[in-house]
């Protein structure tokens, strides 16, 4: 199982150092892979720089997430104003090219600030066009890389323009590139109040699951509780449905420990998904898909208790 961890849990312990971060990561058993932010977590450090830590804490990098602040507040690719969509978009170049040279693999797309707050704020249509055309050119221009976008139905804006698994397919689909998919973030799933297993199925089923964020929280914010903690049984699931469609990606914990120390918080993470993998292969692939097939609550109820054992 590849596993990553959020970055940013560490920093505020170590001064905000990215080097330092990757260093006490890479003392977590278990942890075999990072996500890096950009332009964020190369703001002290060249990309060199980092890559050489990397290679000494034996870590590998997934991939690299757009990190959108200040100027793009109003929007990111499909902000209207174009010379701000079109720095948003020089951005996204810049991390393929950073993303290249650390070994990595896949782009992470979450456009937080495209959407809107209000009725009559945004003309849907030309937003919709101007962002499926950047995530196009992107793909083109970094055909070698995954182009991954990763939804959220609100925060930072009140209606985020890419909300839903249906919205997100509906982009992948008309980009019309092999290199375009979709992360899922379990917790952004439970906000839509999605369930999280269903919408990753309908990714995966086509060969377009591409991330996998997971947590844990209780549907109206994104908690970023830890794994397994509020919905067991979906989380069970979800991780049944990584296993059916034999998912080879990095599976990233983005939970956010505020009162809990940050390194606990990560061995318990991998512990707890640990132990769901083994429970899902002790309980047996064919003997949940028959369960499923049985469609009986009773049935379910019965695969619930069995997991108590």
């Amino acid at each position: 199982m590849k596993l990553a961890t959020r970055i940013n849990s560490i920093l505020p312990t170590v001064n905000g150092d990215i080097k330092e971060a990757l260093k006490k990561i890479s003392e977590i058993s278990g942890i075999t892979h990072v996500d890096l932010n950009y332009p964020e977590h190369f703001s002290q450090y060249s990309v060199s720089e980092v890559q050489e830590t990397l290679k000494l804490a034996n870590l590998e990098v997934n991939g690299l997430a757009l990190r959108f602040r200040k100027d793009f507040i109003n929007g990111e690719l499909g902000n209207s104003n174009q010379s701000i969509s079109e720095d948003a978009y020089q951005l996204c170049k810049e991390a393929a090219d950073a993303c290249r040279e650390l070994g990595g693999k896949v782009i992470t797309l979450w456009l937080g600030f495209d959407g809107f707050d209000y009725p009559f704020q945004s003309d849907y249509q030309k937003a919709w066009n101007q962002v499926s055309e950047y995530v196009a050119s992107l793909s083109d221009y970094a055909q070698d890389l995954q182009i991954s976008i990763e939804y959220k139905p609100y925060q930072e804006r009140s209606y985020a323009l890419i909300d839903s698994i249906g919205t997100t397919l509906l982009m992948v689909n008309e980009v019309n590139r092999e290199n375009v998919g979709v992360t899922v973030d379990y917790c952004h799933m439970l906000m839509k109040r999605e369930n999280p297993a269903y919408g990753l199925s309908l990714a995966a089923d086509r060969g377009k699951l591409f991330g996998v964020h997971i947590n844990d929280g209780y549907g109206t914010h994104d908690d970023g509780l830890m794994v397994g903690t509020v919905s067991f049984m979906q989380t069970l699931e979800f991780i049944y449905y990584l296993k059916k469609y034999d998912y080879q990606g990095v599976i990233y914990f983005d939970t956010f420990p505020i009162r809990e120390e940050p390194i606990a918080e990560i061995r318990q993470n991998v512990k707890v998904i640990q132990k769901i993998s083994e429970l899902v292969d002790s309980i047996g692939l064919d003997s949940i898909q028959e369960t499923i097939g049985k469609n009986d609550a009773i049935a379910v109820n019965e695969l619930f208790y069995q997991c108590l054992k």
